[in-house]
């Protein structure tokens, strides 16, 4: 078995915003390491923290101090190494398919005619071939955040940053869409950063999950989660699946039923 290569170092990350009455601490030292082809999930209560975390990766925030470290290397952000994807898919209404996924590699300058043809081989792994000239209003909130997803990954990005992306989906939509995101990011060999507030999505996913305090925010821990998944459907069928369910549930202080099935 190889040995994991760290590939982002957070060190001792604060940042405190300012309001009327002073400084307002939110991140308190904290520290963690994402591996190369990492699937990690950042769990924690309501206003922790955890976009402020994303912001300052992608280099949309300053930390105060700390360090960042990428691939043995001090950095002041990863802007031009991340694709952000939202829980809103930010969908240009007035621009095609096609044209939403193509965006990014225009605003980059990449030559059109290879550009479509790398979105087109995307469009059609994806499922969404033949809806290159539709328009947004057309599609299902499944595929509008297909087209989105297929956008962040057509910029090629060293890491995804996704931030809650599925959370305003239906059930059956989500686990479509979780399946499809696991098998990208195997194909691609992307490392995967994902927040979220849902524990069963954490476990079905992540390699391994941190879990973060209320604020001023520190990591109380991170945990490994050995499942087997070559779907998102199997892992919450795994026999582990509700033992890490419920770690992770006492990690953010949330009571459930013994009786429970998860």
């Amino acid at each position: 078995m190889s040995i994991p290569v760290v590939q982002l170092s957070l060190d001792s990350i604060h940042k405190s915003f300012s309001s009327k009455d002073g400084p307002v601490p939110v991140l308190n030292g904290l520290t963690f390491d994402v591996m190369e082809q990492d699937f990690l999930s950042i769990i924690g209560p309501s206003g922790c923290g955890k976009s402020t975390i994303f912001n300052i990766i992608a280099g949309l925030l300053e930390a105060d101090n700390g360090n960042m470290i990428y691939r043995g290397s001090k950095i002041q952000s990863l802007r031009g190494k991340v694709g952000y994807m939202m829980q809103k898919d930010l969908l240009f209404p007035w621009r095609t398919v096609l044209e939403n996924v193509m965006l990014g590699l225009r605003v980059r300058g990449e030559d059109d005619a290879n550009g479509v043809e790398k979105a087109r081989d995307y469009l059609n792994t994806f499922g969404l071939s033949g809806f290159e000239k539709s328009y947004p209003q057309t599609l299902s909130g499944g595929m509008r955040q297909r087209v989105a997803l297929i956008r962040t990954l057509l910029m090629d990005p060293d890491i995804l940053l996704l931030d809650e992306p599925f959370s305003a989906l239906d059930y059956q939509t989500r686990l479509y869409l979780e399946s499809v995101l696991l098998d990208a990011v195997a194909k691609f060999k992307k490392t995967v950063i994902l927040v979220t507030h849902d524990i069963d999505e954490a476990v079905a996913l992540s390699k391994r999950v941190v879990a973060l305090s209320g604020r001023p925010t520190v990591v109380k821990n991170v945990h490994q989660i050995d499942i087997e998944r070559s779907s998102p459907i199997e892992a919450r069928s795994h026999k582990n699946f509700g033992e890490y369910f419920h770690l992770l549930c006492s990690e953010l202080d949330i009571q459930t039923r013994k009786d429970e099935l998860v």
